[in-house]
Order: C-alpha cells, then sequence, then structure tokens
C-alpha cells in the first residue's frame, strides 16, 4: 500500500478485548472514503486510533497505521500532537459539543492556530473569514463572534468542519457528521466537505451508517460489521453490485441524498 494514509492488518483491543480485526485499506490523496456499518461496527474506533484517541482502555494490538512514513500506533502523545491538526485533522458527530460553550467560535480558532504556530488575533480572523467565504457561509463575521449555543446544530457543524480545515491537513476524518441533522442541512455539510476536498485536494475518511450520504460523497467503500471487513471497493461497484449480504441489507429503504459536484 502507498496511500497517504495506510491501514496494515490492525487490531484493536479495549481492555484485551479484541474489536476490530485484520482491517486493511488504503486512503489515496483527495480520496473519500466512506466506512459504514450498524452502531458498534467499529467504524469511529478506527478512526480513533489514527488520532490517537482510544483513551487508556484501548490500545492497536497488532498491525500499522502509515501516515507520511510514520507509524502511528508507534508514536509517543507528543508527535501525535504535532501531526493532529496539521496533517489529520478531525470533525466529530456533535461539533457543537465539542467546542467550548462559554468561548466564541473565533476565540476557538485563534487558539486551534495558535497551538500550531504564530498567529495574532487579526492574523487568525483574516485566514477564518477567507476559509468561510470559500465554504459559501453567508455570514462569516456572524460566526467569528458566536458562541457555539447562538448557532444553529448545523451552522455548528459546518464551523466545525472549518476548523478542523484551517491548518489545510492532508486528511480529514469525518465521524458520523450527519448523523444529528435533518436532511436539507445533511445536503449542506455534505457540500462542504466536497468542496473541501475539490479546494485543497483533501483525503476524507467518512464514517457513517448513512448509504445516501456514502452514495453522495465516497469514491471508495469500506463496509465493517462487528470489526471486520465485509467488502472494500469502489463505490460505485460496492453500491450497485454488493457482494456481501450484510451490504446488501444496510442498502435498504435508505433515503439518498443526490450526488452533486459543484465546480469551485
Amino acid at each position: 500500500m502507498n496511500g497517504i494514509l495506510d491501514y496494515q492488518h490492525v487490531d484493536i483491543a479495549f481492555d484485551g478485548r479484541t474489536v476490530v480485526r485484520d482491517v486493511s485499506f488504503s486512503l489515496q490523496p483527495g480520496e473519500i472514503l466512506g466506512l459504514v456499518g450498524e452502531s458498534g461496527s467499529g467504524k469511529s474506533t478506527l478512526i480513533r486510533a489514527a488520532m490517537g484517541l482510544l483513551g487508556k482502555s484501548g490500545m492497536v494490538t497488532r498491525g500499522d497505521i502509515w501516515f507520511e512514513g510514520k507509524n502511528l500506533p508507534d508514536l509517543k502523545e507528543k508527535q501525535l500532537r504535532q501531526i493532529r491538526g496539521t496533517g489529520i485533522g478531525m470533525v466529530f458527530q456533535d461539533c457543537g459539543a465539542s467546542l467550548s460553550p462559554i468561548r466564541t467560535i473565533g476565540e476557538q480558532i485563534l487558539e486551534s492556530l495558535s497551538a500550531h504556530e504564530k498567529v495574532n488575533r487579526a492574523e487568525a480572523k483574516e485566514r477564518a473569514m477567507a476559509l468561510f467565504e470559500k465554504l459559501h457561509f453567508r455570514d462569516g463575521e456572524m460566526v467569528w463572534n458566536s458562541y457555539p449555543f447562538e448557532l444553529s446544530g448545523g451552522m455548528n457543524q459546518r464551523a466545525g468542519i472549518a476548523i478542523a480545515m484551517l491548518m489545510k491537513p492532508s486528511v480529514l476524518l469525518a465521524d458520523e457528521p450527519t448523523s444529528a441533522l435533518d436532511v436539507l442541512v445533511q445536503r449542506q455539510v455534505v457540500e462542504e466537505m466536497l468542496r473541501i476536498r475539490d479546494l485543497f485536494g483533501t483525503a476524507i475518511v467518512l464514517v457513517t451508517h448513512d448509504i445516501g450520504v456514502v452514495e453522495a460523497m465516497a469514491d471508495r467503500v469500506l463496509v465493517l460489521r462487528q470489526g471486520q471487513v465485509m467488502e472494500y471497493g469502489q463505490a460505485k461497484q460496492v453500491l450497485e453490485d454488493p457482494q456481501s449480504e450484510y451490504t446488501k441489507q444496510l442498502l435498504g429503504a435508505v433515503p439518498r441524498i443526490r450526488r452533486e459536484r459543484e465546480s469551485s
């Protein structure tokens, strides 16, 4: 494998109990990989392993996760902190909950940038406003000055994605970014992530149980069940001609978000 992010025969365990077994995939630059499966299948665990976010009880017990020549499970926390944000960004299911409720979005953007480089408030705001404009925010100034509780769930989610992209990481890990949103806002978030890929060439690993979102975004699909790979291949092939009975069940009666690519 020679992608920008390579999982090679990865096992992950919590308190000695293996929950992910022998998972391999290769993420290419600019590619969107959809990780799908029901709740508890190990999707979120897989991407959290790359960020060193498995907690005290979790660990990669076998295999490698390679990023830019570094095997991530072998790195110390200080080394991982240098990669988080700058090399690999992450978006969570509920960005509003992961943001501080007592600080404005602007203050949190400044803090995020300051963790990796010397930057003053004016420079941080200029960069944020430029990105907000590229991502078609209607009122970037309002978002900058708002506390998370003053924004809608969808706007918090879009702001969280923008914050994750301020350092222009080459890989974005998105953990169920649309699951708590209504269909209209889901579409906005999907379009924003596609725009990010088009603008920056960002590779994205999209964790979701929603086949409709995968159909709208993914180039490749990996299907997980109870921590094991059921199917892995080109999105068109997996979605139109699934080989696994489990994949066929997932495809069921799921609402589809029509795939739309906007020129940037």
